[in-house]
């Protein structure tokens, strides 16, 4: 059987945000410039010296139910010369703890590399790259980064063994200008960004070495069978967690709605009762008027004298069963719908 991804369902460009195709055209061994002159323009905000080498931790191979599941991580992990670590995470769906999940996965990576007995000055410092394609950080800038500062001195920096950047695609887009000429990471964004036209894409693969890389890689990968169907793969993986996501999402809403509906209804018939269990009326007369069991009736507070009452202004209970009888709310009674005939 020929597994060859159809012609026609392969897009004219590729998405280079999935996260797949990102770790084939930035996270293998020989992909050292690229990932350079990526790592560059991200760090450059932070005032880190021009970064000359990296060296890519991982090689990975994934097998085809790593790539399918919607649930795995596919991260880009390296190392500079002075030992920090690097690593990488496309995220386009928002999960909501993006935060959290950054820390964790910080964490993980600072602590994984003391042995027992070990001193903790021999931990590395971590810097974590989010790129994300939804608006998560409570910030206009589409750009963010994290430190450890002292809350009202922020020159007075606890480690630099924490680093977390957030580059938010969404809020890319929506700069009124973009200058490709002077900002590299806009460049680098632009090569990202799957709806970038095709001029432009042509422009900033020229106007840089390391883009020109990652565009030569990618080259190489449409042409490759095995990586373009790994590639569609995790297109489906992605695209079936979205669907699924979205149909939870109706099903939490519509269930909601009836529920509230249903808790409405019986409130405000709950309120009526006890209005009328005021009033004097008897419980037959409130459960016929209302719908309500007797249990439920005679489990109801009365308001208390004074209360105002829906429509009668502020009713003083009678102590006469007479007088509550005659002065039985005909109005509010009358108003409810009543069954129909044989019902």
């Amino acid at each position: 059987m020929d597994n060859t991804p159809a012609a026609d369902k392969i897009p004219e460009r590729l998405n280079p945000l999935n996260d797949y195709l990102f770790l084939k055209i930035m996270g293998e061994k020989g992909d050292e410039e690229q990932l350079l002159g990526f790592l560059n323009a991200v760090l450059k905000r932070t005032g880190k010296d021009r970064l000359v080498s990296v060296e890519i931790l991982e090689n990975k191979v994934f097998a085809a139910e790593v790539i399918g599941d919607k649930s795995s991580i596919l991260d880009l992990r390296a190392m500079l010369t002075d030992g920090t670590k690097i690593a990488i995470e496309v995220q386009l769906r928002n999960l909501g703890n993006m935060d959290k999940r950054s820390l964790f996965y910080w964490s993980r990576d600072y602590s994984k590399g003391l042995e027992a007995g070990h001193d903790y000055r021999e931990l590395s410092n971590v810097i974590t790259i989010n790129i994300v394609n939804f608006e998560y950080i409570q910030s206009k800038k589409y750009h963010t980064s994290f430190h450890l500062w002292e809350d009202e001195d922020k020159t007075c920096l606890l480690s630099d063994a924490l680093e977390i950047h957030f580059v938010d695609m969404v809020k890319y887009r929506k700069l009124r200008e973009h200058d490709i000429r002077n900002d590299v990471l806009q460049r680098w964004l632009a090569y990202f960004d799957q709806g970038s036209p095709k001029e432009l894409v042509e422009e900033v693969v020229q106007m840089d070495r390391a883009i020109q890389k990652a565009e030569e890689k990618m080259s190489y990968i449409r042409g490759d069978k095995e990586a373009l169907r790994a590639y569609q793969m995790r297109e489906m993986a992605l695209s079936d967690w979205t669907s699924g996501v979205n149909y939870a999402r109706r099903e939490g809403l519509r269930e909601g709605e009836e529920k509230g509906l249903q808790k409405g209804r019986q409130e405000g018939q709950q309120e009526i009762a006890r209005n009328l269990k005021a009033m004097g009326l008897s419980t037959a007369q409130i459960t016929e008027a209302t719908g309500l069991t007797e249990k439920q009736v005679e489990g109801l507070n009365t308001p208390s004298s004074g209360t105002p009452v829906p429509g009668y202004g502020v009713f003083e209970p009678s102590p006469h069963k007479e007088k509550a009888e005659a002065m039985r709310p005909t109005r509010l009674i009358e108003g409810l719908n009543t069954p129909g005939s044989g019902a």
